[in-house]
This record gives structure tokens, C-alpha cells and sequence, in this order.
């Protein structure tokens, strides 16, 4: 079947390998026909991946196709079309038992810890499926991405009214936007791209917007009377940011990391404490999550158009990715069809 597998940094091939075998009882295999490009991978493609081995078949935001399934208590059957959870969990850790399945103590992410989708089939637990019948291929494979941002909102408990910082208007911080919209925050979005920027208020209704590089603590003051946002997302994986986001959250407020960085992160310890701040690290999403994004693009609350702006065949992908990575290509979501 056709793969396309990360050798080493900068490096992929394309290759047959063989299919998987026969599914077990509590698997189900699936044909890929579409797979989104997430940081994650752009950041094991450089190398700056943490939990990253080499060489690894990437691949972890699926549309799929049930192929062959036995019986099974979801309502899973040949012929539906699914997103997949890539979360493989335990299920009796104690993150498991406390029904925090995302961080599971021995977690594998399709694509990151194992091999992930990639490729023409693939097998995975049934309870991995999320199946839609109005969805389509596209749609369902941006619902994993859209899970780090709704998970992210869940973890800030966002009361309506309050002021809401991200830092960071990529994908990861736009899934974020997504649903502090809709919370119905007073949302503030900081990034040193003024197209990102653009692209945020004028895709996601972003209520301000602030250039990194434009006295960026002033201007979020001035936006805040004072106050500071109640909330910070840091969503950048960027060392720097990280460590100066604590400057940006209220008195009493929350500090929440989204993205992920291979490194130490510091903090000054008297300004921690002088504001209370209360810090969140957010890691994947929960099948909650899966079901809730789902029906809300199902129903059009939820909307993928504005998100893929790059497209590329299995044979064109690994001519067209590091194209998709210059500056200039405006990258948000990239899809591979296969």
C-alpha cells in the first residue's frame, strides 16, 4: 500500500508496505482519504519534535473510511465515514480511571509515539472512531485539530464577558479561537504575523487584535482598562513566548499552555505568586471533545472552510511540504488525499 514515511529530519520518502492484517475484535480497518498536517508534524520534520523517533510513518488528523469491523456496540459499520481519536490509552492508569484518557500515563499518539495514517489503511481501536454521516472527508479529518483548542477552553472555564488572550495565531491557536468565541469572551489575539492577524479577524471575528512587535504589554492594557485578560492561551511552542506570557495574565488570572516546546520554561517567582496566576497545561482532547466538535459542524456553528488553504496528493506531498513551510505560502492547514 502506499506510505509516505519521515526517514529522518527534512527527509521523507514515498514506499509500499505491506496492509495490515485482518482486524481483531475490537479493531476496525480503515482506508485514509484524508490527512491533515498539524505543527506537530511541521515540528518533527525539523527535528524539534518531543517524543519523536525516527524513521516514523506521521499522520494523526484522519478522514477515514470503515473498510471491515465486527461487531460492536458504537454503531461502527463498513462503509462510514469517521474522524479518528489517534490517543491510544490504557485504560487503567490512573489518568484513565479518572477519566483523563488524553494523558494517559503510557500514551501513544498515532504518528508521533507509533505509526499513524500516512498511508493507504490503517487499523485502530473501534472506540477511536467518531463516525458522521453528513461530514465530509475534509471536514472530518480537521476535527482532532479542532479538539486541542476545545479541550484547551475547557481546561480555562471561560465565564462570558471576561477578557481572553491568545498568543499565537496559527492552527493551534486558531482552534483555540474558535471556541472562546464561542464562550462569548472579549478575545485578544497576539501574534508578530500581520497576516495571521488579518486572517484571524477576518476568518474568526477576532474582537482585537495586537502585533507582538508593536509594545505588545501596553497595547493589551490599554485594550484591558488596566486589568489584564482574566485568561492567557499560549499557543506558540515558542520558549520565549512561553516564559514571558505569566507578564499578560490578570491578578487572580489563568495562564494555559497549548503548545508544546522541547525545553525548560521559567517563571519569576514572586510575580506568580503576587497574582494568584493558576497554570494549565492543556495536552490533546477528550472523546467529549470529538462528539461536541462533531454536532457542532454538523449543525454550522463550526465551520472548516476558511481553515485549508493547501492541498496535495499522496505522490505530490513530498515535493510540496517544505513549499508549504516558506513564510511566504501562508500555510494554516495543509491536506494530503490519498
Amino acid at each position: 500500500m502506499k506510505t509516505i514515511t519521515l526517514d529522518q529530519p527534512f527527509q521523507f520518502s514515498l514506499g509500499d508496505t505491506q496492509p495490515p492484517d485482518k482486524p481483531s475484535a475490537n479493531e476496525a480497518l480503515v482506508r485514509v482519504h484524508r490527512v491533515g498536517i498539524c505543527g506537530s508534524d511541521i515540528h518533527a520534520y525539523r527535528g524539534r519534535q518531543p517524543f519523536f523517533s525516527y524513521p516514523r510513518i506521521i499522520g494523526h488528523e484522519l478522514g477515514v473510511e470503515v473498510v471491515e469491523v465486527g461487531p460492536n456496540d458504537r454503531g461502527i459499520h463498513a462503509g462510514d465515514r469517521c474522524s479518528v481519536e489517534p490517543y491510544l490509552n490504557c485504560g487503567h492508569c490512573i489518568a484513565c480511571r479518572h477519566g483523563k484518557s488524553n494523558c494517559c500515563t503510557s500514551l501513544q499518539v498515532l504518528g508521533v509515539h507509533t505509526d499513524g495514517g500516512m498511508r493507504e489503511y490503517i487499523k485502530v481501536p473501534i472506540n477511536k472512531l467518531h463516525q458522521s454521516a453528513k461530514l465530509s472527508l475534509d471536514q472530518l479529518a480537521l476535527v482532532e485539530t479542532l479538539g486541542i483548542g476545545s479541550h484547551a477552553v475547557d481546561r480555562a472555564m471561560l465565564g462570558s464577558g471576561e477578557f481572553a488572550l491568545v498568543i499565537g495565531a496559527g492552527p493551534i491557536g486558531l482552534s483555540v479561537i474558535q471556541f472562546a468565541k464561542l464562550a462569548e469572551v472579549k478575545l485578544i489575539v497576539l501574534d508578530v504575523n500581520e497576516q495571521r492577524l488579518a486572517f484571524a479577524r477576518q476568518q474568526f471575528g477576532v474582537d482585537y487584535i495586537v502585533n507582538a512587535k508593536d509594545n505588545p504589554l501596553d497595547k493589551v492594557s490599554e485594550i484591558t482598562n488596566g486589568d489584564l485578560p482574566t485568561v492567557v492561551f499560549d499557543a506558540t511552542g515558542s520558549v520565549e513566548s512561553m516564559t514571558g506570557a505569566y507578564q499578560y495574565v490578570a491578578h487572580g488570572g489563568r495562564l494555559v499552555y497549548v503548545g508544546l516546546v522541547q525545553s525548560d520554561i521559567t517563571f519569576n517567582d514572586p510575580h506568580f505568586h503576587r497574582r494568584e496566576i493558576t497554570l494549565f497545561a492543556s495536552r490533546n482532547s477528550l472523546p467529549s471533545n470529538f462528539t461536541r466538535i462533531i454536532a457542532l459542524m454538523e449543525s454550522g456553528q463550526v465551520s472548516t472552510t476558511p481553515w485549508i488553504t493547501h492541498r496535495a496528493s499522496y505522490a505530490e506531498m513530498v515535493e510540496c511540504f517544505p513549499q508549504w513551510l516558506a513564510p511566504e505560502a501562508g500555510l494554516i492547514k495543509g491536506l494530503v488525499e490519498f
